[in-house]
C-alpha cells in the first residue's frame, strides 16, 4: 500500500491534487490542519492511500498540473480582489460589509465612478434590497441546489440599475419650451466634436423630418472652421451664416423666425479662452429662447471633466451632451457629472459617421453602458423630442 500526504491552502485543492496524481482509486485516510513543522507547505494536509503501487502509471501530464495551478491561482487572486474591494476607500462602518455592497462598489469604481458616489450608490442598493426583503414575497419554487447565489443576482442587478437611474436625468430635447424657432447653441472645449455633432443633430432632427434648418457659426478663431461648416451645409442643402458678433447672431435669429431649427456653432474654448468670451457667454446665458448644451468628451478623465464643466458654467448650459463614447471602455465619468450637476443628459455621439453615430440619451442606456461589458455596446438608442 502506498501512502502519501498532500499539503495546500484549502482541503479541496489538496484533495484535487491528490486525485490528479494518485488516480480515482486512491482512498482518503485523513484530512487535518497541517502540523506546525509542515505549515510552510500548506494550511491543510490530506493523507491518501492506494492499494497497489503505481510504478507503471505515467505521472500527470505537465499541462494538467499547470492547468490546475492556474485555476487555483485565479481563485486566490479573485479572493484577494474581493478583499481589497471591500476595504478600499471604505469608511469604518463598512467593516464586515455584505457581498452585495462590495460587489456593487467594485463594479462602479471599475467603471470610473468616483469612490464617494460609488459608496452612496452601493449603500442605496443595500437599502433597496433590505426594503424588498421586508415585503411579503409570493411562493415560488426553490432554486436547485447550488443555485441560490445565482437566483439572487437578478434582484441585486435590478436594485443597482434602479439606484443608478434614480440619481440622474436624461432629456434628449432640442430647444426651450414652446419657443419658436427652436434655437440650440453648442459650447465646449476644443476637440469635443461640436461641429460634427451639430451637423448630426441637423440631419437627424431637422432634415430627416423635413424641418427647415439654419446653421450659424461664431467660430472665427479656428482656421478653416467656417469653411468646414459651409461644406457640410452645401452637402445638406441648408443655409449657413458665419457671424462675428453676438449682435449679428441676435439679428440672424430674428430674421429667420420662419425656420424651425437654428443651430449655433461656437469656438472650442480652453480655460484661458473663456476670459475673452464674456460677450458670448452673457448673450447665451441670458437669452430665454436659446437652449445651450455643453458638449463634452466621454474619454476625458473625471477630474478634468469636472473642471471643464465648472468653467463652462458661465454659459449656463441646460443640458450635457457627450461625444466620443467609442473611444472609451468606461462610462462612470458621464454618470459622475450628471449626478453632480443635476443637469440632464441630452445626446450621445459614438463615432465619426454622419448622421448615424448619434443617439438620444436615456437613463436606461447609461446604466447599460456602465454595467455591460464594453463589447456589448451598440450604436442605436432611443428617440429624442423637440422642445
Amino acid at each position: 500500500m502506498k501512502i502519501k500526504s498532500y499539503f495546500s491552502r484549502t482541503p479541496e485543492s489538496a484533495l484535487a491534487l491528490a486525485r490528479l496524481e494518485m488516480g480515482p482509486e486512491a482512498v482518503l485516510v485523513e484530512s487535518r490542519k497541517a502540523p506546525p513543522e509542515s505549515r510552510h507547505l500548506g494550511e491543510y494536509e490530506v493523507v491518501f492511500a492506494v492499494d497497489a503501487p503505481r510504478e507503471e502509471a505515467a505521472p500527470a501530464p505537465v499541462s494538467d498540473r499547470l492547468s490546475f495551478e492556474v485555476v487555483e491561482l485565479k481563485k486566490e487572486l479573485e479572493g484577494m480582489r474581493r478583499t481589497l474591494t471591500r476595504t478600499a476607500f471604505a469608511p469604518a462602518n463598512w467593516l464586515g460589509a455584505s457581498a452585495n455592497l462590495s460587489d456593487a462598489y467594485a463594479i462602479l469604481t471599475a467603471n470610473d465612478v468616483t469612490p464617494e458616489l460609488a459608496r452612496e450608490v452601493a449603500q442605496g442598493v443595500e437599502s433597496r434590497l433590505a426594503g424588498s426583503a421586508a415585503k411579503p414575497l409570493p411562493v415560488i419554487a426553490r432554486p436547485a441546489q447550488g443555485q441560490g447565489r445565482a437566483a439572487e443576482r437578478p434582484s441585486i442587478e435590478r436594485a443597482l440599475v434602479e439606484e443608478l437611474e434614480s440619481r440622474f436625468q436624461a432629456e434628449p430635447a432640442l430647444g426651450k419650451g414652446e419657443a419658436r424657432p427652436r434655437v440650440v447653441a453648442l459650447v465646449g472645449p476644443p476637440g469635443a466634436g461640436k461641429t460634427t455633432t451639430l451637423v448630426k443633430l441637423a440631419v437627424n432632427y431637422g432634415l430627416a423630418s423635413r424641418r427647415p434648418v439654419l446653421l450659424l457659426s461664431v467660430d472665427t478663431y479656428r482656421v478653416a472652421a467656417a469653411e468646414q461648416l459651409r461644406s457640410f451645409a452645401a452637402i445638406l442643402g441648408v443655409g449657413v451664416q458665419v457671424l462675428e458678433t453676438v449682435t449679428a447672431v441676435a439679428q440672424a435669429i430674428e430674421e429667420n423666425r420662419g425656420k424651425e431649427l437654428i443651430f449655433i456653432d461656437t469656438p472650442g474654448m480652453s480655460a484661458d479662452d473663456l476670459e475673452d468670451s464674456a460677450g458670448l457667454s452673457h448673450f447665451l446665458s441670458t437669452r430665454p429662447d436659446i437652449d445651450t448644451q455643453l458638449v463634452l468628451s466621454a474619454s476625458m478623465k473625471s477630474a478634468d471633466l469636472s473642471r471643464v464643466v465648472d468653467s463652462f458654467e458661465i454659459f449656463r448650459p441646460q443640458r450635457l451632451l457627450f461625444t466620443r463614447l467609442d473611444e472609451t471602455a468606461t462610462f462612470g465619468s458621464i454618470f459622475n457629472e450628471a449626478a453632480r450637476t443635476g443637469k440632464p443628459l441630452s445626446f450621445f455621439a459614438n463615432g465619426q459617421r454622419i448622421p448615424e453615430d448619434l443617439e438620444a440619451a436615456s437613463r436606461n442606456r447609461l446604466s447599460e453602458l456602465i454595467l455591460a461589458a464594453p463589447s456589448g455596446r451598440g450604436r442605436t438608442g432611443g428617440a429624442a423630442r423637440l422642445g
